[in-house]
């Protein structure tokens, strides 16, 4: 038996899951990397997820962002001066407190999230035509509860202001 899983009730079928998720990950990569396009010269894919954190929360101070991204704040403040430079994030001062400073994305951000979105939605589609009406429900359960458990927030959720 596998790992540290040894002679543990169900421990088989708990791989299988991880597995599973493993392999559907790296296909999720791979639709995420190449919706990005032409983008893909203009931003990374961390630099993306910040983009999408932005348009999913809202405006966020760094150590905010830092935390969103799971990174060192001076990462984050890496990240969003190349994006600053990029004309796809810019800084704002807080209406409350003047001397907060957070990050929103510019409009030419929110469009370039927008494109990426249509097309990620696209090729979604694309590989989800290949399942039978029962797997693709299958899907959404298991999706569902996966996302859930992650605290991701939903597409549905932020994907409508862009």
């Amino acid at each position: 038996m596998r790992g540290s899983g040894v002679g543990q009730p169900g421990s088989d079928a708990r791989e299988a899951v991880v597995d599973a998720v493993l392999t559907a990950s790296r296909a999720l990569l791979g639709v995420a990397a190449r919706s990005l396009g032409d983008a893909a010269s203009e931003v990374t894919l961390p630099q993306y997820r910040t983009l999408v954190i932005l348009a999913a929360d809202g405006p966020q101070r760094i150590a905010d962002l830092a935390t969103a991204l799971d990174v060192a704040a001076s990462t984050a403040s890496r990240m969003s001066d190349r994006l600053v430079r990029k004309r796809l994030v810019q800084r704002t001062r807080g209406r409350s407190d003047r001397r907060v400073v957070q990050l929103a994305l510019t409009p030419a951000g929110r469009d370039l999230v927008g494109q990426v979105t249509v097309r990620r939605r696209a090729e979604i589609r694309r590989i989800l035509d290949g399942l039978t009406a029962a797997e693709q429900q299958t899907v959404v359960r298991g999706l569902r509860a996966f996302s859930d458990a992650s605290g991701e927030t939903p597409e549905r959720d932020w994907v409508r202001d862009l």
